[in-house]
């Protein structure tokens, strides 16, 4: 991994924990004190170490702007970068494009295919919706067919998400978009099987991997995808805006950014590095997280997340008497759990209960309407305790209709779903 010094950044920041997983890692992040942060997920939390890193280079690209980006942004920097998340990936560097998030790798992979009327972009109902919506423009531009297949939620096991899968594939299927981690459900889907199966079929394969770096140990290479987007943002405690795709050797010559700019011409990845002017603080800042992780323990903080929403879900479900949506083969470091009966089951009811939930009770976690019901994403980070999980199911309880209608006096009225 290159070291800080390329940035003329030594000695800037402590990279050890402050105290043992747990409510005391608070301090290691900037986030609000005395809330319940249960959607790590949603939008990530960079510790202050590598935020301080991005100020460092931030006031470095002010100070002497032409320096910056006529001769360090490119060579060594953004390469340099680059390759210590190749490393991290198990991959190689010129396979590798730095952009802002993985909505913009799965539009750049879609605009540059040439889609023909009829042929099929398969997606799932648990696609990601900025993602579906790609899909649905650029199949209407080319008179091609968005298929949505079904994914059973709860699932039960991985061979269950992989015959559903396989249901949506025919022979007019020309792109498959396969999530690793589902945003709305929290599934971890069974990738690799996923991918082969599509290519089998005939078709080609892109990876939304959003929440799959920083929460799950995989070799990026072997999935056997055409195209791989993930976030480094979410999970892998990067600043806002730092995120990858990773093209296979034979589609790369024909992969390039949304916005073509000098560049152009050099080839995959480099004409995604100078895509016009823009900060690049989160992405050059990527080596100082992945040295952060490595000292915290790349290996102890995934077990940590996955054993703490284990047992936070658990311990959640069983207080609502309700179910857990994924069984732990299919869990990483997010998972939701159905709400008690009696909350009506659409997007307004979610919409206002989880803001009721973190503007009054200071608990923040999405409240998702799916499958004939709301679910909690419960995400688990190393500054979650279980009492972050206690306090949420109590909060919700008190939220209930049949308990707030008794301490009111008033009979409880359920809203059709």
């Amino acid at each position: 991994m290159p070291s800080l010094a390329i940035w003329g950044i030594v000695d800037l920041m402590e990279f050890q924990p402050p105290a043992p997983f747990g409510a005391a890692m608070h301090t290691a992040f900037a986030l609000a004190p005395h809330f319940a942060h249960l959607n790590h997920g949603a939008f990530g939390a960079p510790p202050r170490a590598v935020l301080q890193v991005q100020a460092a280079l931030r006031a470095r690209m002010e100070a002497e702007p032409s320096k910056f980006f006529e001769r360090d942004f490119l060579e060594p920097e953004m390469r340099a970068a680059a390759g210590a998340l190749a490393d991290y990936l198990r991959t190689d560097v010129d396979g590798l494009a730095l952009i802002e998030n993985a909505t913009i790798g799965v539009n750049a992979v879609l605009r540059h295919l040439d889609f023909a009327p009829g042929d099929e972009i398969l997606i799932t109902d648990q696609t990601y919706g900025a993602v579906a919506n790609a899909a649905a423009y650029v199949a209407a531009r080319a008179g091609a067919v968005v298929r949505r297949v079904a994914l059973p939620f709860p699932a039960a096991e991985p061979t269950t998400i992989l015959s559903a899968f396989e249901e949506g594939l025919t022979p007019r299927t020309r792109l498959a978009i396969i999530d690793h981690v589902t945003s709305q459900t929290a599934q971890v889907l069974p990738v690799t099987e996923l991918v082969a199966a599509a290519r089998v079929a005939g078709a080609l394969t892109l990876v939304d991997g959003a929440h799959a770096p920083g929460m799950l140990e995989f070799d990026l290479a072997t999935i056997g995808a055409d195209w791989y987007t993930g976030n480094c943002h979410k999970w892998l405690f990067t600043p806002r805006s730092c995120a990858f795709l990773w093209a296979a050797h034979d589609q790369r010559a024909a992969t390039l950014p949304l916005v073509v700019s000098h560049g152009y011409g050099l080839g995959f990845p480099y004409e995604f590095d100078w895509v016009g002017t823009r900060d690049v603080t989160a992405q050059l800042a990527l080596p100082a997280a992945l040295r952060l992780r490595a000292q915290w323990g790349e290996t102890a903080i995934q077990e940590h997340n996955r054993r703490l929403v284990l047992a936070g879900s658990t311990h959640v479900a069983e207080a609502w008497g309700t179910e857990v949506g994924t069984p732990p083969a299919l869990t990483g470091a997010m998972r939701c759990v159905a709400l008690p009966a009696g909350f009506a089951v659409d997007a307004e009811t979610a919409h206002a209960l989880r803001w009721q939930l973190a503007e009054e009770d200071r608990v923040q976690v999405p409240i998702l309407p799916f499958a004939g019901q709301l679910w909690a994403r419960l995400s688990a980070q190393v500054y979650n305790t279980m009492d972050d999980y206690a306090r949420l199911a109590a909060a919700v309880i008190r939220r209930h209709p049949t308990v707030r209608n008794k301490r009111s006096g008033r009979k409880s009225v359920t809203r059709p779903a």
